[in-house]
């Protein structure tokens, strides 16, 4: 088998990215809405737009894709600058004084949103570069050393906001010493914003190093153009509504698990290694060993038998993680969220080709990350205002009660994908005689 001209070169590149990618997860999911609480002592508003960075990008991702349409630059390049404008945010994120909590947020939001802005220009770069016959695993095998990267920095970074090491090593010098070390070292979670911007600009540096073309022109005169295909294709929209519900519940509850776990209000009041741990570690190991299984059931199962599966997987990991009185509560609701997102993972990046027609697979695309981006921008600032009026509990039983209404919605849609799964099967040759 003949390989890709620049298959080599463009995975090579690609698992520098995407280690880089896996540091700036948690800083997207954790750490900076974690600083934001402890140092800046930021309010509903502020944390709200840090946890709503990455989706901010991913709401203005069709619009990054149409100026690089009309730009004509190659997709890599594209993706570069962005990372590149990544890194000088979290550099000014780094340096904003404690007394500046909003300059910190938007700092965090600008950060965030490079990122996830990125999406689409690297899927296109994928069927560039990658054969069709082994993108998949090409795609699986740098995603998972992203997952690796994010449970090590996860665990690093939970130690060096708040050192850790003796008490996980008891009696060991090296521990103790190396907690000396860090605990010295002042405004220690500044140099953890550096260290994010180090990666942007390392992953800046391997993406601009993977051959690319410009993008083909745009469909439509506007960005949105697509949104034509919602009203076109019945069950495209079903699943689309379904996913609103379900990515809601979800999105508004993420940003509570920091909240609830380190705000002395709800009488937890962990340790920054502890949150990293039940936040980032727990679940990305999780996620990690699943993945692959959650990959072959996708090929082979139901759509909507598989994404009602998963959604009773995160209803069940949220009830667990906030209703819960003991740390084996939060421990189990860790696991099942982790086993979940897995699933989530390879759904979220992948339907689309089930349902679009090959030549407008982009277009689906855009509409799914910009509506995800739509939502992930509105739940957490709806659920840092409810929180002030109701405990995270309430709001757990909340959230799953969307995420079942959102699987009773997709139940009747089984029966349709299996006709239409039957119909579009070639039929079977007659035996021969």
């Amino acid at each position: 088998m003949t390989p890709h001209p620049h298959e080599r070169i463009t995975f090579r590149q690609e698992r520098w990215r995407s280690a880089c990618s896996g540091v700036l997860e948690t800083a997207g999911n954790t750490f900076l809405l974690l600083v934001a609480t402890r140092h800046f002592e930021a309010g509903a508003v502020a944390k709200a737009l840090v946890a709503a960075g990455g989706s901010t990008g991913l709401l203005l991702s069709p619009v990054v894709v149409n100026v690089a349409q009309r730009l004509r630059v190659p997709a890599t390049r594209a993706v570069g600058w962005l990372l590149a404008c990544g890194a000088v945010a979290a550099l000014v994120a780094a340096c904003v004084p404690t007394s500046a909590p909003a300059l910190y947020a938007v700092a965090c939001v600008l950060a965030l949103a490079t990122s996830s802005a990125a999406i689409p220009l690297m899927t296109q770069v994928y069927h560039d570069n990658y054969p069709a016959e082994r993108r998949g695993k090409l795609y699986s095998r740098t995603f998972m050393l992203r997952i690796a990267a994010a449970v090590v920095f996860a665990f690093v970074g939970g130690q060096w906001l708040e050192p850790g090491f003796a008490r996980l090593f008891p009696g060991s010098p090296l521990a103790a010493q190396a907690d000396g070390l860090i605990g010295a070292v002042p405004g220690r979670f500044r140099w953890l914003v550096v260290a994010f911007a180090l990666a942007f600009g390392i992953g800046a540096a391997a993406v601009r190093r993977i051959p690319s073309n410009p993008l083909p022109p745009a469909a439509g005169s506007h960005p949105f153009h697509a949104l034509r295909y919602i009203r076109e294709d019945r069950l495209f929209r079903q699943a689309l509504v379904a996913w609103m519900l379900m990515g809601f519940a979800n999105l508004a509850m993420l940003p509570m698990r920091v909240e609830y776990l380190g705000n002395p209000r709800y009488g937890l009041s962990k340790t920054a290694g502890q949150i990293a741990i039940l936040t980032l570690v727990i679940p990305n190991l999780a996620r990690l060993l699943l993945s692959p299984v959650w990959g072959f059931l996708f090929d082979r199962m139901n759509f909507f038998a598989l994404r009602i599966t998963l959604n009773i997987g995160f209803a069940l990991g949220i009830a667990a993680f906030f209703t819960g009185n003991h740390s084996w509560g939060l421990v189990v609701g860790a696991v099942i969220y982790g086993i979940s997102n897995a699933g989530g993972d390879v759904a979220w990046g992948l339907w689309v080709t089930k349902f679009a027609p090959p030549e407008r697979i982009a277009d689906y695309m855009a509409i799914h990350t910009a509506l995800t981006g739509l939502r992930g921008v509105v739940a957490p600032f709806v659920a840092f205002q409810i929180v002030q009026h109701h405990t995270p509990a309430t709001m757990g039983w909340v959230s799953g009660a969307m995420i079942l209404v959102a699987s009773a919605i997709l139940i009747p849609e089984i029966r349709v994908w299996r006709l239409r799964q039957a119909a579009a099967e070639p039929p079977a040759e007659p035996p021969s005689e």
